[in-house]
C-alpha cells in the first residue's frame, strides 16, 4: 500500500512564493507514483486555482504543475466556504470543498501531512 501524503497550503499566492513551491513539490512527489498525494487549499491559497494566475507569485509553477495534479483523477480539496472562492473564475481543475471536520478526517488517514 502506498503511503498517503496530504499537502495543506495556506499561504497567499498573491504575496508569497510558498504556495507555488508547494504545488511544484506535490506534483514532483506525485510523479514518482510511490505515494498517493492529496492537495488542500485553505483561505487565500484557494486563489491558486484562479482562472488567471498571472497575478500570482511564481505563476509559472501554477500553470505548469497544476495540470499534473489534475491528471491524478482526484480533485484538489479547498476550504468549504472560503471567501475567495467566488473570485476564481473558471477554475482550471475540478475541486471539492471540505469542512474542517472532513479535513481532520483526511489528515488522520494520511501518513504524512505537510503544511505550506
Amino acid at each position: 500500500m502506498k503511503p498517503k501524503v496530504l499537502f495543506i497550503i495556506t499561504g497567499d499566492p498573491r504575496t508569497s512564493p510558498r504556495p507555488a513551491e508547494a504545488i511544484r513539490i506535490a506534483a514532483g512527489v506525485g510523479a514518482w507514483k510511490k505515494a498517493d498525494i492529496s492537495v488542500y487549499l485553505r483561505g487565500e491559497a484557494v486563489l491558486a486555482l484562479s482562472e488567471f494566475p498571472d497575478e500570482l507569485v511564481d505563476e509559472d509553477n501554477f500553470t505548469r504543475y497544476l495540470p499534473i495534479i489534475g491528471d491524478w483523477g482526484r480533485p484538489v480539496y479547498v476550504q468549504a466556504g472560503a471567501p475567495l472562492l467566488s473570485e476564481l473564475g473558471e477554475a482550471p481543475l475540478k475541486f471539492e470543498e471540505l469542512t474542517d471536520d472532513q479535513l481532520a478526517q483526511l489528515a488522520a488517514q494520511s501518513h504524512n501531512v505537510l503544511r505550506f
